[in-house]
């Protein structure tokens, strides 16, 4: 099941809003969110639920000896168990056949692959489980001796299948004790309405626009162009949007999931852009890995070091293939040559003339939109073909008949999604509401604006023009 779906928003959702609020207790409350969450994800697969409840297991057990023991050789032990068995379930399901074809490849043998359908949401909730056993031997939370809590808080459905990364300490003080208000629920619906919108009405037409790219046999460069900048605007509304959705949940269901995007294509430089992409996984790995390995509180080399794991790590964590890895190296790359200039830019206190802070801004557009065609193609031969058609390679033309007539048809669309991924429209609605009379006009507007947008995702559902989410696939 998935939110963009008939089913969920007319069904499954409603019903769960009922159930939850007309439940008298905080207790009843996240049985509820507990058996609907085992549903949501039983819907799509019922033998992957049993391995995601095994998990969860595991590590309540592991996070229960942790919490109790006094020996630091048995928190270290257990500790590792955990770590191991979580990465060793996930490398199993995702990873296996990736290792095998590759060490077919080098010896020459001919091992069969194992072919295993990858869990939805396997690598999001792995993350959850492991950050919370870490967390627990740290001490930096106390230990969750009830395993229908913890199991509430892996399994809760707005996060569950493509985050964000929800940490337990993010919101441990909220599983017990939370606040309820018109407030929440009313932005938590606006949340959700807009995140709907942005993944089906832009999103999924970006999506079209690149399936008609790959279909087409009247390639040119401009149309190369057009389908790495869809993509890219393809993945920021889809994952931005999922995350808007569950954010919008969550909050109506009382809880502050931790924002996961901010406007990444306004970024002036590689490190910014991370800190705004994806900021629940940057995170992650920043304080369960980059930091444990020593930071940048070390040696040059060792630094440099630290820098190819994490982005390696990144990428694979991407998914099992080598455009993933070579991606997430890219940008370590791209950051160990862009931070001796930031820091030396620091120093001296310097903001930028409005022409370098334009160039910064084209060189970050630029190299991202260039690393999603990496990310987006089918293995590295067609990669190559990809970036270096850009350019022209292979003589193709710069303009063809399909791409002009392409860019005629997605032109609106193309100016509508280059605007919502920048703070205009949020800092002019701002502005306008400094007015009274507006304010008040736009209070008014607005349950009508966001009834006209579900009406309009309705209609595209019904119609069948739905795409899955992305990162369904990690």
């Amino acid at each position: 099941m998935v939110f963009s779906s008939i089913t969920f928003l007319y069904y499954f959702l409603p019903i769960v809003l009922i159930l939850y609020f007309v439940s008298p207790t905080i207790a009843i409350k996240n049985g509820v969110l507990l058996v609907s969450s085992l549903f949501f994800y039983g819907w799509g697969e019922p033998m992957y639920l049993f391995l995601m409840v095994a998990t969860i297991l595991v590590d309540y057990l592991c996070g229960l000896v942790i919490g109790r023991s006094e020996s630091a050789l048995c928190r270290r032990i257990t500790l590792i168990f955990s770590v191991v068995f979580s990465l060793g379930v996930l490398a199993y399901f995702k990873y296996a056949d990736f290792f095998i074809d590759n060490f077919n490849t080098v010896t020459g043998l001919s091992i069969p692959l194992l072919k295993i359908a990858l869990p939805v949401g396997i690598s999001f909730y792995t993350f959850q489980t492991m950050s919370y056993v870490i967390d627990v031997y740290r001490r930096d939370v106390e230990v969750q001796r009830n395993p229908l809590t913890l199991g509430m808080y892996i399994t809760m459905f707005p996060q569950l299948i493509a985050g964000p990364i929800v940490r337990y300490s993010d919101i441990v003080g909220e599983l017990n004790k939370r606040k309820h208000s018109f407030e929440n629920i009313s932005y938590g619906i606006t949340r959700f309405v807009m995140g709907l919108s942005k993944k089906v009405l832009i999103a999924d037409t970006m999506a079209s626009l690149c399936d008609k790219f790959r279909a087409s046999d009247e390639k040119s460069v401009l149309f190369y162009w057009m389908y790495a900048v869809a993509f890219s605007l393809q993945i920021y509304f889809d994952f931005s949007g999922y995350s808007d959705m569950a954010i919008g949940m969550g909050r109506a269901f009382g809880f502050n999931f931790p924002e996961n995007f901010n406007y990444p294509y306004i970024s002036k430089s590689i490190t910014e852009f991370w800190r705004r992409w994806h900021m629940t996984l940057g995170t992650w790995f920043r304080d369960y890995l980059y930091i444990p390995l020593g930071g940048n509180r070390v040696k040059l080399l060792r630094w440099i070091f630290n820098i190819l794991v994490v982005w390696m790590a990144t990428g694979f964590w991407h998914g099992a293939a080598w455009n993933f890895i070579l991606w997430g190296l890219m940008f370590a790359l791209l950051l160990l040559i862009e931070k001796p200039f930031l820091t030396k830019q620091k120093q001296r206190g310097e903001k930028g003339s409005i022409g370098g802070r334009i160039f910064s801004h084209v060189y970050v557009l630029f190299l991202v939109m260039i690393s999603f065609v990496l990310f987006n193609a089918v293995d590295l031969k067609g990669a190559g073909v990809d970036i270096l058609s850009l350019f022209g390679y292979g003589g193709i033309p710069a303009v063809s008949t399909a791409s002009l007539y392409y860019l005629g048809s997605y032109a609106f669309v193309f100016i509508i999604a280059i605007i919502g991924a920048t703070p205009i429209p949020k800092i002019v609605y701002n502005k306008l509401c400094g007015n009274g009379v507006v304010k008040g006009i736009f209070s008014v507007a607005e349950p009508v604006v966001l009834l006209a947008l579900l009406l309009a995702v309705t209609a595209h559902l019904v119609d069948g023009s739905f795409s899955p989410f992305l990162y369904f696939r990690f």
